[in-house]
């Protein structure tokens, strides 16, 4: 091989070269997507585990910190995970490997990665727009106030107008087909007239009142029990329950894509789609 060869190869690994990034300097862009100021008083967001000087040349992203994730991103050579519920949630007295966190937290501080978590931030700031834009919906405004200063208010969920007017029956399947969902559990009249929908990624009972409130038609969300859905329908709200993961995966992708357009060719891997739990 000639010389102008190996100068040809020499800029072609230099183009390709990954971009290390401090874990402060990231965390500075995750918190400009989400500040930590939008999150809930009782929430833990941020960075949970690791060092802030810490030089990240690999992130690997999931939903939740499980054995599982953290042995997939210590096999990817990360540097940081990122997710979107908190692992290190309760006060902590003891870390040790006879306790499952503790073994995480253990694992995490042994392999050098840095853990950050963005939960109700994200909520507010990401999550509920991401959903509402997956179901189209339209002139959207915030469904639960949690934020509020003299510029704008931001909170938790979305309410907005379907794209078309549809029966609840027909708007259960096109949550289904938009949100990429195998099933849903649906209360009220397949045969309603749904126009309004409110959206809540996640645990949404706390967000029946300001969906009543609000005029919505069917609220889209998460951990809705037998009581909280008959009682709702009684009032005149629909509801249709896709899952805690069912419509909070859309985290995965929204923040790997995020990652990989802002971190340049920094690798940047995600935990694949699988939903906790089967049904019978």
């Amino acid at each position: 091989m000639d010389a102008e060869c190996y100068v040809e190869m020499f800029r072609r690994r230099e183009r390709t070269k990954v971009s290390a990034m401090k874990c402060s300097e990231i965390m500075e862009c995750l918190e400009e997507l989400s500040p930590k100021s939008f999150a809930e008083s009782w929430d833990n967001v941020g960075l949970l585990c690791g060092r802030k000087e810490k030089e990240v040349n690999c992130i690997y992203i999931a939903l939740d910190a499980t054995g599982e994730v953290i042995d997939a991103a210590i096999a990817a050579n990360a540097d940081m995970l990122i997710t979107h519920h908190p692992m290190i949630f309760k006060p902590l007295k003891q870390i040790h490997s006879d306790d499952f966190i503790g073994n995480r937290i253990l694992k995490l501080a042994e392999h050098g990665i840095a853990y950050y978590a963005m939960h109700t931030n994200f909520d507010v700031m990401g999550m509920a727009d991401a959903v509402a834009d997956e179901l189209n919906l339209q002139d959207r405004k915030v469904l639960m106030v949690t934020y509020e200063d003299e510029i704008a208010k931001e909170g938790i969920g979305r309410i907005g107008a379907l794209p078309q007017t549809m029966s609840l029956a027909e708007c259960a399947q096109y949550v289904k087909k938009s949100c990429q969902i195998e099933h849903v559990k649906v209360f009220g009249n397949p045969a309603d007239t749904m126009i309004m929908a409110a959206v809540c990624p996640g645990a949404g009972k706390s967000s029946i009142e300001d969906a009543i409130r609000q005029g919505a038609d069917v609220l889209i969300t998460g951990d809705i029990d037998h009581h909280e859905g008959i009682d709702a329908v009684e009032r005149g709200l629909a509801i249709i329950d896709a899952g805690h993961y069912g419509l909070e995966k859309i985290f995965v992708p929204y923040m790997l894509e995020y990652c990989k357009r802002k971190f340049g060719n920094m690798k940047v891997y995600a935990e694949a789609e699988r939903n906790p739990f089967w049904i019978l």
